[in-house]
């Protein structure tokens, strides 16, 4: 597995930076070949995950059920491809994998499937319930007397759910401070704009009440979160929420901040485009 830990600086923010548009380049051509999926979101979260899998979290691809790993819960599972693609970069299972995405008979279905996919610790879709999962994990990981931390990476939509206060209620008094939990805040989800739907603002301020350390950043610039990340391993007594702010689609032109394509997969053409401008952008890690 290629990770980036030696690396400092400048290096190591752009070493990620390709990583990511690796694979954002993963999800464009998987979603269009199955011609079904959501690539925005996957888009969106495509700089966290590239941090968390090549950067921040102490895993195993040969040993995907090492013990003393730390896990991570992809509790938006409708953007599994940006899951899948960071699994297969990292050794869990060989790349071509990704072009059978959705097809019958894949271990790569629509959302994770944890008996079938290996990396992945947990089967997600119902909205709200991977997050619950993650810090039930993150209690077990403490009674076991493990190092491991536990990241949830959770949407924008999905935390309207009850479920999400209820299970933040629960890691707060517990004082969960080996669960990290970040918050892909693109403002879309499939009906439209998350502020007119149901308002989670003031965002920052309900984890705060709630018990939790805070921190907001930018979530596409790398440096704001690897020191999110530093700082959320640094705290100790309660777990942290990393509120990152996002685009939809980014880094690809006509995706960008469009609802249709939470859901929507790019027609050949618009797969030849979106590769192009993807490299474009620079280095593909």
């Amino acid at each position: 597995m290629v990770t980036y830990a030696a690396l400092e600086g400048q290096e190591l923010i752009e070493a990620l930076e390709a990583k990511a548009r690796k694979l954002r380049v993963d999800i464009v051509k998987m979603v269009g070949m199955a011609r079904s999926g959501h690539p925005g979101g996957s888009l969106s979260a495509a700089d966290i995950v590239a941090t968390l899998y090549f950067y921040e979290m102490n895993h195993k691809p040969d040993q995907p059920n090492w013990s003393d790993r730390d896990r991570f819960v992809l509790s938006k599972g409708h953007a599994a491809p940006v899951l899948y693609a960071a699994l297969a970069e990292s050794g869990y299972f060989p790349v071509d994998d990704l072009w059978t995405l959705r097809k019958i008979d894949s271990h790569l279905q629509g959302h994770p499937d944890m008996r079938k996919t290996p990396g992945v610790e947990i089967s997600t879709g119902s909205l709200g319930q991977g997050f619950a999962t993650a810090v039930g994990m993150a209690l077990g990981c403490r009674l076991d007397n493990k190092s491991s931390h536990v990241y949830a990476l959770i949407g924008d939509g999905e935390s309207q759910e009850g479920i999400i206060w209820e299970a933040s209620m629960f890691a707060a008094q517990h004082k969960l401070d080996n669960l990290v939990g970040i918050l892909d805040y693109n403002n879309m989800q499939i009906d439209g704009l998350v502020s007119d739907i149901v308002d989670i603002q003031p965002a920052a301020a309900k984890w705060t009440a709630f018990g939790w350390h805070t921190i907001e950043i930018d979530g596409h610039n790398i440096a704001d979160i690897i020191q999110a990340l530093d700082e959320a391993r640094s705290v100790k007594g309660k777990p942290t929420m990393i509120i990152a702010n996002t685009i939809k689609g980014k880094c690809v032109s006509f995706m960008e901040g469009q609802v249709d394509f939470h859901g929507k997969a790019p027609s050949d053409a618009e797969v030849e485009q979106a590769l192009y401008e993807l490299e474009c952008l620079g280095p593909i890690g």
